[in-house]
């Protein structure tokens, strides 16, 4: 692999100075050569540092302005200021190279990118990282040799050499001899790109196919090796020996580092000990209480999988402590860059800001170049055999552990024609393979054996109050839960008694839905809604009950919402018999769009999904704080969802672990863990679940009422205009007056 390496290095080197292609192309593959040189350069100069050395020592030789210019250097391309004109993005693309080539050839170039952070790893793991940059190197080179090759065989090369020109003045002399626009150019290829010089396109999207068939297993079980086994973890490294006093660290990831990034971690730094350990034992006490309320034996666990943004190491790094004493080491994965691993723009490891989210947006669905039935079934053969291999390690593994951030700058993508797009049968192809994936890693990480938790903090970029809501948040983080216990559970008794629940909308919030619930046949035993303290979702604050779906009917409406990072306005799904029956929203000019970004961001793709969940958030602080500092739009689901009802479409809260029997403190079995699509699993597996589950909350200012209705008819109130009304949750109301006054 080193000789590969070097060869590769140098072969890429000459390319910064051939002249053998056409322009636009010749800029194109030019420009990539010389990206990949820097990365290939950092590798080399990294390839024989000790990662303990480098970041204890060599990263505070030098300033943090000097890093941050070096880091920002290797992201430029992605920047808003040359991503528009820029080869990576699709748009530009398409008009320079054409409508095939320019898609195929930018997914070329942002599967390059995916590569910087290896030029990192290489400090830790020299060889898995060698072959990451390796093998993309190699691909780059190859896609050049047959541009190459069809301009030889088009005796272009020769007539190049003996007419050197300018290519941009070029390019614009010959739209105006055809009458060809810019615009034109998104169509077909650009004027001056001509057909014979150039290869087949379809056996260049050979190439790539089997490119990403060929090394789909050394790369998916590598990702696997390290989600499952501790002793391949390079952030824990990091974490373990860095001096977490200055942000010199952050360095050593590899990743995008921005202001948030270093905000955070200087604001951690300047925190007194007390304040680090109340934040991280919060995080960790509730991933212990999961397992104590889920019914789940921990020492039978080894392995915690820890998610969360850079800047928190500081937090972590207690965390892990906290970890170590329930007997679990950590493993931290890198949320995912590349076509082997991204599933559109979710996050799945660790992370940090990205330099421009547009550019991940318009990425989302590149392998609609590629994917196929054989494709996903050898991924899934893979995953697998990865599992099957590792299954000791994979039994070990308790669950994940979150930590979110909030109160980044808002973000509103442009639907570009020219990005790629899944066809209706890539789509049926990607849901399944989520399904079916999900299926296999349920066997190895058992559902039933395993927890979570999630807790989220704000980022400095929600703006000048940025230490006080964070103060905030800690605070909201770490509320009474018993006092909150005793208030929900009077909300729980009485809806107990009804077989179903009205919530109503007000001040232009049309929601009008009926939701069922399931029947008790021992009251004094069971009891249908859990209480929801600060265990596994942070902070305290809901009760919540799988629904039935049969006569759940109605109109969800919501005003404006943030769901899986994307904002959605005028959102509006109505159900019929707890299936999502017609959606639409207002961001996009068309019905079109709207359809498309909710089916795509939303549903997942899926034709319908079933309202998984019915709850009623009751953390009237945290719906303050939002108020208060104006970042209510800005909350995560996570907090969001307890400031008003919510109701969660996909896979209910207690997949695939349905028949472990869980209680409430009061010593009743919660019964209401399936609906009529999770049963399912019993008889049909692969159409129990849906691999997602989105929250969607009516915050209280447009809620009007909420109510359960008895088998006779009496109405049970619950919420009134936006005010909790049941005798006992009369405190809930405090915060809420206290800011009205």
């Amino acid at each position: 692999m080193e000789e590969r390496f070097e060869l590769i290095r140098d072969r890429i080197r000459e390319i910064t100075d051939e002249k053998r292609l056409k322009e636009p192309f010749r800029r194109y593959f030019q420009e990539v050569a010389s990206f990949l040189i820097v990365i290939l350069d950092l590798a080399k100069a990294n390839k024989d540092k000790e990662l303990r050395d480098y970041v204890r020592r060599e990263l505070k030789e030098r300033s943090v302005e000097e890093l941050l210019e070096e880091n920002h250097a290797l992201y430029r391309k992605l920047s808003e200021e040359e991503y528009e004109s820029g080869f990576l993005n699709p748009s530009y693309a398409v008009r320079q190279l054409g409508g095939e080539y320019g898609r195929l050839l930018s997914f070329l170039y942002a599967e390059m990118y995916a590569a910087v952070p290896y030029a990192y790893e290489i400090l830790y793991q020299k060889d898995e990282s060698l072959m990451q940059l390796v093998i993309r190197a190699e691909l780059f080179v190859e896609i050049y040799g047959s541009f190459c090759q069809a301009c030889e065989e088009s005796g272009y090369a020769q007539k190049e050499s003996e007419h050197e020109y300018d290519a941009h003045e070029k390019s614009g002399q010959v739209r105006e001899k055809s009458g060809q626009t810019a615009e034109d150019e998104t169509i077909g290829l650009s004027a001056d790109a001509d057909a014979n010089a150039l290869p087949a396109y379809e056996e260049l999207k050979e190439t790539v196919y089997w490119f990403i068939s060929d090394y789909a297993q050394p790369l998916m079980e590598q990702r696997i090796e390290e989600r499952v086994n501790p002793q391949k973890c390079f952030a824990a490294e990091i974490i373990a020996h860095a001096d977490l006093e200055t942000p010199h660290y952050l360095f050593a990831f590899g990743e995008y580092i921005a202001d948030n990034q270093l905000r955070c971690a200087e604001y951690l730094a300047a925190r007194k000990q007390e304040t680090i350990r109340l934040m991280a034992d919060t995080y960790t006490e509730g991933y212990r209480i999961g397992f104590v309320k889920g019914n789940k034996d921990l020492s039978k666990k080894k392995v915690v999988q820890i998610v969360y943004p850079l800047g928190f190491e500081r937090m972590i790094r207690e965390a892990i402590g906290n970890f170590e004493e329930m007997g679990l080491e950590p493993t931290i994965v890198r949320t995912p860059h590349s076509i082997f691993h991204k599933r559109g723009t979710a996050l799945a490891g660790y992370y940090s800001d990205c330099p421009n989210r547009q550019f991940a947006f318009d990425h989302r669905e590149d392998e609609a170049l590629f994917l196929d039935k054989r494709l996903t079934n050898r991924k899934l053969e893979i995953v697998r055999e990865s599992y099957e291999h590792r299954k000791q390690w994979a039994a070990y593994h308790a669950g994940p552990a979150w930590v979110e951030v909030f109160g980044e700058r808002k973000f509103e993508p442009v639907m570009k024609k020219e990005a790629c797009t899944l066809s209706k049968k890539q789509q049926e192809l990607t849901t399944a393979y989520y399904a079916k994936q999900g299926q296999i890693v349920n066997e190895y990480i058992k559902g039933e054996e395993r927890s979570f938790t999630i807790i989220a903090f704000p980022v400095p970029e929600i703006g000048e109050h940025y230490e006080q809501i964070m103060e905030r948040t800690i605070a909201l983080n770490t509320l009474d839960y018993e006092a909150y216990e005793t208030m929900q559970q009077c909300m729980i008794d009485a809806l107990d008694r009804a077989d179903y629940v009205c919530v109503k909308g007000r001040n232009h919030n049309e929601t009008d839905m009926k939701v069922m619930l399931c029947k008790l046949t021992d009251p004094d035993k069971q009891t249908k809604f859990e209480n929801c303290v600060a265990d596994v979702n942070i902070p305290v604050g809901e009760v919540f009950t799988s629904p039935v779906l049969a006569g759940t009917n109605g109109l969800l409406h919501v005003g404006k919402v943030y769901l899986n990072g994307l904002e959605f306005r005028d959102l509006r799904i109505r159900f019929a018999d707890g299936k999502i029956a017609e959606y639409s929203c207002g961001n996009f000019d068309t019905e079109e769009k709207n359809r498309s970004y909710i089916s795509e961001h939303i549903l997942f793709h899926h034709e319908t999904l079933p309202l998984g969940e019915f709850a009623i958030g009751t953390n009237t602080t945290a719906y303050v704080m939002g108020r208060e500092f104006g970042i209510s739009d800005q909350l995560p689901i996570l907090i969001a969802e307890k400031t008003g009802p919510h109701f969660a479409v996909g896979d209910t809260c207690y997949s695939h672990a349905e028949d472990i029997a869980v209680y409430n403190a009061d010593g009743k079995e919660i019964i209401a863990r399936d609906n009529e699509i999770s049963i399912l699993r019993k008889t049909d597996l692969e159409k129990a679940y849906f691999q997602c589950h989105t929250d969607i909350t009516i915050p209280f200012e447009e809620l009007g009422s909420l109510y359960g209705v008895t088998k006779d008819g009496v109405k049970i109130p619950v919420i009134e205009d936006g005010r909790f009304v049941m005798k006992g949750t009369e405190a809930l109301n405090e915060p809420l007056d206290r800011y009205d006054r």
